[in-house]
């Protein structure tokens, strides 16, 4: 009875021990992100010019490097991240990283950059006039609703001699830190993918390139201003979850997006309206 509780016990403490080192294990799975790279690669992105820019490599360039790609697109800037974040994809390409960076701390997610591939200028468009000079006393501009984006819109104003903003206005910047207003603009602060549309409505908007393109609107020519392309921050980027950087599927598809046929596609296919940025 004496040897038999022994080995009991003997199995039970083996029994503990392994089970104690399978969870260690998962956890560490679950802290690192998944490791289960089989199977098509599944990146978010928003349909102009990012899943544009992935339909070109799936269908040209994908096969011969061995890469299942899938596309998913998506019309706003929040799902692409919370589905990254929850596994519901792979990865995602449509972000900057100043928006990305607030995005992880408002919302506690574990998003990272992987490689850069390029540049979409914001612009200021409009249907009424044809300069910024036309533009009237009182004149209604309308900027994206989202805090990088509505403060990279105002940089841009501010950077034309529209408004003058205080010192110190940084990366959130509202309408409230402004600190000279010479003509009187109005901002109605609007969705960023409802930009383009409110143009009828506005006597000009400040429109991301993505939805400008969208629109069918030329950025490189149609803008009454555009934002500089030098030393720009918002560079685009293909993102991942945090763990999950070390992915094979990951490395190719980041190789063919900073590849010289897509460099190429870019500048065909935007004529500038588009830059890469590699």
């Amino acid at each position: 009875m004496r040897n038999t509780a022994k080995l009991t016990a003997a199995v039970l403490t083996a029994g503990a021990l392994t089970l104690g080192l399978t969870a260690c294990g998962s956890d560490k799975d679950s802290a690192s992100g998944s490791s289960d790279y089989s199977g098509p690669l599944v990146v978010a992105a928003s349909p102009t010019p990012h899943a544009e820019i992935l339909d070109y490599i799936k269908d040209h360039l994908a096969k011969k490097a061995g890469l299942d790609l899938e596309v998913k697109e998506f019309t706003d800037y929040i799902t692409p991240n919370t589905a990254t974040e929850d596994g519901s994809v792979d990865a995602n390409y449509f972000q900057n990283k100043p928006y990305l960076d607030d995005f992880n701390k408002k919302r506690g997610t574990h998003i990272v950059p992987v490689v850069t591939v390029h540049l979409e200028p914001l612009g200021l468009y409009s249907h009424k006039v044809k300069s910024v000079d036309a533009l009237k006393s009182g004149a209604t501009v309308a900027v994206p609703n989202d805090s990088v984006n509505e403060a990279r819109a105002l940089k841009l104003l501010a950077a034309n001699g529209l408004i003058t903003l205080k010192d110190g206005a940084g990366s959130e910047a509202t309408p409230q830190d402004i600190a000279k207003n010479p003509k009187n603009l109005q901002f109605k602060e609007v969705e960023a993918a409802q930009t383009a549309r409110s143009l009828d409505d506005v006597d000009a908007a400040v429109i991301n390139g993505n939805y400008a393109i969208s629109a069918g609107i030329k950025p490189a020519k149609d803008a009454l201003v555009l934002e500089s392309a030098k030393n720009s921050p918002y560079g685009n980027f293909l993102a991942v979850k945090k763990g999950n950087e070390k992915d094979p599927r990951l490395k190719k598809l980041a190789k063919l997006l900073t590849s010289p046929e897509v460099k190429k596609f870019i500048e065909d296919k935007y004529q500038g309206s588009v830059i890469p940025s590699f």
